[in-house]
């Protein structure tokens, strides 16, 4: 009975709610295209950092200068031999060559079809946070959470919401190489072949399970993907294309534009309120609605937080359970950026396992979105 009425309150909601829903279908290729571009940028970030520690460390030249080309690029942070954070504006040339303190390191992409998809994603990428970076404001992310607790806008069990998830983004785009479903799968299953815990493989499962919001109350792109960071106090220049925040009118607010804004030093993430999307959407489902410990709750909330753990920014909001988060989340991440292989999972096949991992941290089964 239970299961014909969660069907019914989804299937009146898809009726109310269908011109919506139509053309959030439409449109969801694009939101997936993004989210893969955004994704791209990390991961080749996190490539062109490795390989300048490497050739750092076996190359020992003159200093020079490198030509940094007519490419745009994008702003990485290195440790250079003092240890000493240094910014690189990296140019996407094939061969690149970069000044880290006194040496010329050589760096190379991982092959040629990693730097022409983040070529094909830059000036996208750059255009969606130039959009984001405008419209994350204090009063749209208050007005953001007033709604989000205010009303339910499905009841599904987390399985179907994947489930729904899935064919939404089928429908919307019947070439795509991997669905949601199948990211989140091969995330949990990636975690589960390293001999993590349950929590863990579930957290896996779910991480990306906010972006239902975009079928609800989200207003574009802009508010359900991307990295993100905190509203109500300074931009921190770490976090991605920092100059485009000159558009948002929270930049020479008198307050918000402080060091700390409305927070104080050492106030705790908790108490800070990170710009709005799916992270932070699938956190407070989580949080109210399962029993996953803090760090799989940290794993949600942060996955996408890069300018805190992989830049080093906002340290100093920080308190000492957030320096546990903090680890925990940095052993996430790898997971969520480097699991997607070609061969897709066998869903019907591991379905019973998730779905008895999903009953164990969410006893209530039916869950309010």
């Amino acid at each position: 009975m239970a299961a014909r009425e969660e069907g019914n309150d989804y299937q009146r909601l898809t009726k109310k709610d269908c011109s919506t829903l139509c053309s959030h279908v439409v449109s969801h290729r694009r939101l997936e295209a993004m989210d893969d571009n955004i994704q791209s940028v990390h991961i080749i970030s996190d490539t062109l950092k490795r390989k300048i520690l490497e050739r750092e460390k076996q190359t020992d030249m003159n200093t020079g200068i490198s030509d940094k080309g007519s490419n745009m690029g994008f702003t990485a942070a290195v440790e250079n031999s003092d240890e000493e954070t240094v910014e690189i504006d990296t140019p996407l040339s094939r061969d690149q060559t970069k000044e880290t303190g006194s040496k010329i390191i050589e760096v190379e992409t991982e092959n040629d079809k990693d730097l022409r998809n983040y070529d094909e994603a830059c000036d996208r990428v750059k255009d969606f946070y130039r959009e984001q970076h405008e419209k994350q404001t204090v009063a749209y992310n208050l007005m953001a959470r007033v709604t989000f607790k205010t009303k339910v806008r499905a009841r599904l069990t987390i399985w179907d919401a994947l489930i729904k998830l899935n064919e939404l983004i089928d429908e919307s785009d019947p070439d795509t190489e991997m669905s949601q479903i199948d990211h989140s799968l091969q995330t949990a299953e990636a975690i589960r072949r390293n001999g993590k815990p349950r929590w863990m493989q579930l957290t896996g499962l779910i991480h990306d399970l906010g972006k239902l919001l975009y079928f609800f109350d989200a207003q574009g792109q802009w508010d359900v993907v991307g990295d993100t960071f905190p509203v109500g106090c300074r931009f921190d220049h770490r976090i991605i294309y920092p100059n485009t925040f000159e558009a948002n009118p929270d930049s020479d607010h008198p307050v918000y534009s402080t060091e700390f804004g409305i927070y104080s030093k050492g106030c705790g993430l908790d108490n800070v309120m990170l710009s709005w999307g799916h992270d932070e959407y699938m956190y407070h489902i989580a949080k109210r609605q399962s029993k996953l410990p803090l760090e799989a709750l940290a794993m949600i909330r942060y996955h996408s937080f890069y300018p805190w753990h992989k830049e080093g920014a906002y340290y100093d909001l920080m308190n000492e359970n957030d320096k546990k988060m903090l680890k925990a989340v940095q052993e996430f991440n790898p997971y969520d950026l480097y699991s997607k292989m070609d061969e897709l999972c066998d869903v019907e096949k591991l379905a019973p396992y998730y779905k008895e991992l999903i009953d164990e941290y969410f006893p209530s089964k039916v869950i309010d979105f």
